[in-house]
């Protein structure tokens, strides 16, 4: 292998890290916890082939044989100043084309498995930590990474988590350049699903650095419970927790326990007796605080409590302050009657959800939480179950703020390290969520569900849940393998009723209380009322008394108190698993939502019978020119006591609504107006009308901004759709929009349509061509021309040997190449180098691009005119003089790289059935966002949230 010693300074693919750098503000608190989402670094790299993968593991010395060896990307001094720029979280799945050849699971989206040049990101941040934070404990954590995400700092590897969903911390400590710069790398390896649905790919959640005493509380280190009286009138607090001593000498502390109320005030408080710690000890230490007449958290008030761990040293100063959030509340499940919280009965009127959003993918920012949550409470969702993954943090907290239940899940069964750490990391880390009400040991294990195999691994995971929580009780969600892990599921979840007895399991396990953890929904396509395969359009799919569809299975457990409640499969659309179709299907379409959260009209039932909100809804536009005569169905969905329908007038009969059902027409299709009318106690209380319209004449552009716990950038997102010349909206329209927006960046946009193949985002691409096949010679100081290539000697490939350094009158004469497939009219062109000499003189094919070029500090870079490059062989040449300096023997030296950059295409988005989103992160949070809409032969629109 060849060496420049004084002339090559790196220890990677390149010679310069140039990333935007954190400067860490110290806090009032010793406990620091910044996020560290901005700025970062990313590439994609290769699962096997070294040379896309940036030469990373091919150092004779690897990063597991050696500390502090981490090569290519993994190397501090690697050169990334040619990749691309973001915030986290990101997925990179989502934006990416869509393949027949790509999983169906993963919505063919052409990432992951089969698409080796899409299954391994590299990120990379640096950071600067100062002088002053010498003696802290520092640690980087990681809320979630899709998949397999190994990690680096300054070179030095930390370690690989192969959970996409579960968090994991990394001590940085010794690692560190105190008062300089430090450099985290992250290779993320998406090649594998741990799901059948959508999961995404790359850094998709949170990244936190954190800074402690050594003496601090560990992490997700409190448990907090509460017993509350009969009458709700006074509660105890338990608070159970977990020091770490990481220093070297015995330390004395005192441990104080503060409460605040909702309104921030403190309602009670105790200190514990001085306890003396060694360095090691990991103490767990408890307390009991009375609180008198406590403001309860529930569904209707969900208020919250913190807890103020604060630990003082022997002279008094704080070494940690670590604040918990929690709800007093008592719940109960029982056999017989189903689920109670604080005392008071609450029927369980839930649904399943996923992580993705259209535009988004699996990055949900922290405000798409509580805007898919409010989404779903307005038609009556009061609870939640996270299918099939330890969720977000960012949800449960929106959970906790909104008043929902949560059924909180665990990925996989199993009675080893690999599963019962995923599962003590779900329960530890969410175990203060009032919100989270049950456990879920696992969903739908059809190997072991129906055997004996099933009822011990599913008792085994429940003894060790509860060891770790016995506050709670678990469930696990059972599809048709009955008389395994059903015998021994402490609360029994079924999984479709079309799949199971409820009233037998019941009769034959009465102590055991039951739940619906999910049911199928009304599946369609919001606003398709006839189905089309070949768009992947499906009319609302009913199964009738099989148990497919709404009404039948909300009547189902809506007549039997045993069973706590159900939850729907699913909230909202999601990508993957588009049964009953195949690509170019992407979409599942089960959700009471669409992916963007725009209601399907069948939704309408929930709102009918969930709420006590007058509902009437006609689940039918009237715009059907192509079916003239024929007879349509009308279906009315409404709380009302009797609903009347009329036809331009002309009443087509009044029917009586029977208790948690809903109403059908055959209507002949006639163009007009369509009347609903309901009746309460025989008077008129409500009136619906459905319009034919015109064509789409106008945009219109309304923009919905959440807040509540938003604590990441803000969020605006707007609403497109179409109104006729009569400001009527067009329920069938699909015009192509264009967009721009002022104020923010567009992030993500959707319409709902399971067919669609339209991208997601609007981003810039790369192309990476690396320079290669390095020759050279050392040669006299004193040459102007470049020796001709054919007479040099390679000098810069692995493996090969180190060259002599050049004397004080010599100088390096190096030509490398790289290739071209195409030279696209779109496309800029820049090239890199690296810090190679404090006097180096640059060719492109034969044309000088600078001379005695001094790259001691800084790789110079180049953006190169398209006007020499050729399709085909193009070289590069370099006289360099190297810098002095020490010998340097470097692990890979590959000399530069050429990035092709292609501009984002202009943002658009046709919309479907009258409808697309556009999500608009602000530039700041006081910015005024305005989106601007146009739409050839329309009026234009735009909307300003301030």
């Amino acid at each position: 292998m060849f060496s420049l010693r004084r002339l090559l300074p790196l220890a990677g693919l390149l010679a310069f890290a140039l990333s935007a750098s954190l400067s860490l503000q110290a806090a009032d608190s010793p406990r620091e916890r910044t996020r560290l989402d901005a700025d970062w670094r990313f590439a994609f790299g290769h699962p096997s082939d070294t040379t896309q993968d940036f030469g990373h593991a091919t150092g004779y010395f690897s990063y597991l044989a050696k500390t502090g060896f981490g090569d290519g990307p993994a190397a501090a001094q690697f050169d990334d100043r040619a990749w691309r720029v973001l915030d986290l979280p990101h997925d990179w799945a989502v934006e990416a084309p869509f393949s027949p050849q790509a999983s169906h699971s993963h919505g063919y989206k052409a990432a992951g498995k089969g698409f080796p040049e899409r299954s391994v990101g590299w990120y990379r941040k640096t950071f600067t930590v100062p002088e002053s934070d010498l003696g802290r404990r520092i640690s980087v954590e990681f809320d979630g990474a899709f998949r397999a995400a190994r990690v680096w700092v300054n070179g030095f590897y930390l370690g690989e988590h192969p959970s996409g969903y579960t968090g994991v911390q990394y001590n940085l400590t010794d690692y560190l350049n105190y008062g300089g710069e430090n450099t985290i790398s992250v290779r993320v390896d998406a090649s594998m699903e741990e799901g059948w649905f959508y999961e995404g790919a790359g850094i998709y959640r949170h990244v936190y650095l954190l800074k402690t005493d050594p003496v601090h509380v560990k992490p997700w280190g409190t448990a907090v419970t509460t017993d509350v009286s009969n009458d709700n009138t006074a509660a105890t607090v338990h608070i159970a927790t977990e020091l770490v001593h990481s220093g070297r000498e015995p330390t004395t502390v005192t441990v104080e326990q503060t409460l605040l109320g909702p309104d921030g005030q403190t309602v009670a408080s105790t200190t514990l007796a001085p306890v003396t710690l060694a360095p090691g000890d990991e103490p767990t230490l408890k307390a009991d605080v009375d609180v008198v007449s406590p403001a309860l958290w529930s569904n209707v008030t969900p208020q919250l409590h913190t807890a103020v761990t604060t630990v003082k040293a022997a002279d008094g100063s704080v070494l940690d302050r670590y604040e918990t959030t929690f709800g007093i509340r008592s719940i109960r499940w029982d056999p017989d009657q189903g689920f109670f919280i604080n005392g008071q009965h609450l029927k369980l009127k839930g649904i399943n959800l996923h992580q993705d959003h259209a535009g988004i993918g699996a990055a949900l920012p922290d405000a798409m939480h509580e805007f898919r949550l409010r989404k779903l409470m307005a038609f009556g969702v009061n609870a939640i179950r996270v299918a099939h993954r330890l969720p977000p943090p960012e949800l449960l907290d929106a959970c906790d703020r909104l008043g929902l239940m949560v059924i909180d899940e665990n990925r996989l069964q199993g009675i080893n390290r690999a599963q019962l750490d995923e599962l003590r990391d779900m329960i530890r880390r969410d175990r203060n969520h009032p919100s989270v009400v049950i456990w879920s040991v696992g969903n739908e294990e059809w190997a072991i569900e129906g055997n004996i195999l099933g009822a011990r691994i599913t008792q085994t995971m429940q003894d060790f849940a509860q060891r770790l929580d016995p506050s709670r009780r678990n469930t696990v969600a059972i599809s048709g393998g009955w008389g395994g892990s059903s015998t021994t599921a402490d609360v029994v979840g079924y999984n479709y009723i079309n799949q199971s007895n409820p009233d037998q399991q019941h009769a034959d396990f009465p102590h055991q209380p039951g739940v619906g953890t999910e049911e199928t929904s009304t599946q369609s396509t919001r606003g398709i009322f006839y189905t089309d395969a070949a768009k992947a359009h499906l009319a609302p799919l009913s199964r009738g008394d099989s148990g497919g569809n709404n009404e039948v299975g909300w009547k189902f457990y809506a007549a039997r108190p045993f069973l706590a409640g159900l939850f729907y499969w699913t909230g909202l659309d999601y990508r993957g698993e588009p049964t009953p179709f195949a690509y170019p299907a992407a979409l599942s379409q089960y959700g009471l939502l669409d992916i963007c959260g725009f209601p399907k009209d069948s939704t309408y039932y929930f709102k009918s019978w969930w709420t006590d909100e007058p509902t009437l809804h006609i689940a039918q536009h009237w715009n059907w020119p192509e079916r003239l005569g024929e007879e349509t169905q009308v279906t009315v969905y409404s709380n009302h006591e009797a609903v009347e329908l009329f036809l331009n007038g002309t009443s087509l009969g009044r029917q009586d609504m029977p208790v948690n059902s809903k109403l059908h027409w055959m209507v002949p299709y006639t163009p007009g107006k369509l009347e609903a009318r309901g009746y309460r106690g025989g008077e008129l209380v409500q009136t619906t009308i459905v319009e034919t319209t015109g064509p789409a004449a106008h945009l219109t552009v309304s923009a919905e901004e959440p807040t509540v716990g938003a604590d990441g950038p803000r969020l605006v997102i707007y609403t497109l759709s179409a109104t006729d010349a009569a400001d009527r909206t067009v329920p069938r329209a699909d015009n192509l929009v264009s967009l721009e927006v002022s104020g923010g960046t567009i992030i993500g946009v959707g319409n709902g349509n399971p067919g669609s193949h339209e991208p997601d985002r609007f981003i810039p691409t790369s192309e990476f061509k690396l320079i290669n096949g390095w020759v050279g010679r050392i040669a006299p100081a004193d040459i102007t021309t470049p020796a001709d290539p054919t007479t040099l000697k390679p000098m810069l490939e692995l493996g090969a040997y180190r060259a002599t350094l050049p004397t004080a009158d010599e100088i390096y004469d190096l030509t490398g190449t790289f290739e071209l497939s195409e030279i696209p009219a779109d496309a800029t062109f820049d090239l890199y180098l690296p810090s190679v000499g404090d006097a180096v003189t640059i060719w492109l094919n034969g044309h000088v691009l600078a001379t005695d070029l001094d790259t001691t500090t800084t790789g110079p870079s180049f953006t190169l005119d398209r006007e020499l490059l050729q399709v085909g062989a193009n070289r590069i040449q370099m006289f360099v003089t190297p810098t002095a300096g020490p010998n340097r023997i470097p692990e890979r030296h590959d000399l530069g790289l050429v990035r092709m950059l292609t501009a984002a295409p202009p943002a658009q988005r046709a919309l479907f059935n009258g409808l697309a989103q556009v999500i608009v992160e602000a530039d700041s949070a006081d910015t005024p966002v305005t989106l601007q809409a146009t739409s050839e032969g329309l009026t234009s629109a735009s909307a300003t949230s301030r």
